[in-house]
C-alpha cells in the first residue's frame, strides 16, 4: 500500500528578492500554483543587426562587406523573455483569517515594479535641495526560480492583474496574473554584479544540459561525411 508520506512534495516556482550588495534574500515569493504553461522567447544578438546595410546602395560593397564579415558573430547573450499566468485563490482558505483577502499577496508582486515611499521621498528631498542630477531609483535584484535548473536574474516587464472574485468587503479573493519577465544578462548588468554571476551560472547550466544530448549523425539527414556545395 502506498503511503502518502512517500510521495514527494512538488517543487514550487517563485521569485526571490535579493539585496544586490550582500546577496541576502530579503523576500521569498512562492507561487501558490505552478503555472500550467510557460512562454519563452530568445532573440539572438547578432553583430550585424545594427549595421546600416542599405547605406548608399553601392560604393563597392563597403557596408555589405562589413555585414558579411559579421554574419556569424554575436554581440552578446541572447535576449530572453518569459511570460506565464499565475493564479492566486483564497476561496478555499476561509478557515484562515484573511481580513484583507489577497490584497497582501498582490501588493508583494506589485512592489516588484514600484519604488518605495522612502525612495520617492528621498528623491523629492534631493530635488528640493537643488541636486543637478538625480540617479534613477535602483530596485532590489529579482531572481526567478523554476526548479534547481532554472535560476536567473530578471526584471519584470509586465504585470497584468485580473481580479475575479471578492468577499463582502470587496477584498479580492481570486486573481489571475499575467507576468512578463526579461532575463538580465551580463550585457545588462555591470561587471562584478551579483546578478551577472547568477546569469553566468544560468548559462553554464544550459551548457551542461546541452552537452548531455547525444549528437546526431549526418546519415540521418541523408548527407555524407562531408558537407560540400
Amino acid at each position: 500500500m502506498t503511503r502518502y508520506a512517500d510521495i514527494p512534495r512538488p517543487i514550487r516556482s517563485g521569485i526571490v528578492v535579493l539585496d544586490p550588495d550582500s546577496g541576502t534574500p530579503t523576500r521569498v515569493i512562492v507561487l501558490q500554483f505552478n503555472p500550467d504553461t510557460l512562454e519563452r522567447s530568445l532573440s539572438p544578438q547578432s553583430a550585424g543587426d545594427s549595421a546600416d546595410s542599405g547605406a548608399g546602395g553601392g560604393g563597392g560593397g563597403g557596408a555589405g562587406s562589413g555585414d558579411r564579415n559579421e554574419a556569424l558573430r554575436l554581440k552578446g547573450p541572447a535576449q530572453e523573455s518569459w511570460k506565464f499566468t499565475a493564479e492566486i485563490d483564497a476561496t478555499d482558505q476561509f478557515e484562515v483569517p484573511a481580513p484583507d483577502g489577497i490584497h497582501p499577496q498582490l501588493a508583494v508582486l506589485e512592489m516588484l515594479v514600484q519604488p518605495t515611499t522612502a525612495q520617492l521621498r528621498e528623491a523629492t528631498r534631493l530635488t528640493k535641495k537643488g541636486s543637478i542630477e538625480i540617479s534613477p531609483i535602483e530596485m532590489p535584484l529579482t531572481v526567478f526560480t523554476w526548479g534547481s535548473k532554472r535560476v536567473m536574474p530578471v526584471r519584470l516587464t509586465e504585470l497584468s492583474i485580473n481580479e475575479s472574485a471578492f468577499d463582502i468587503q470587496l477584498n479580492p479573493i481570486r486573481a489571475s496574473l499575467s507576468i512578463g519577465m526579461k532575463v538580465l544578462t551580463v550585457s545588462d548588468l555591470p561587471a562584478g554584479h551579483r546578478g551577472a554571476d547568477l546569469y553566468m551560472a544560468h548559462l553554464a547550466q544550459k551548457e551542461r544540459l546541452a552537452a548531455a544530448v547525444r549528437g546526431g549523425r549526418l546519415a540521418e539527414l541523408g548527407l555524407g561525411r562531408g558537407l560540400r556545395a
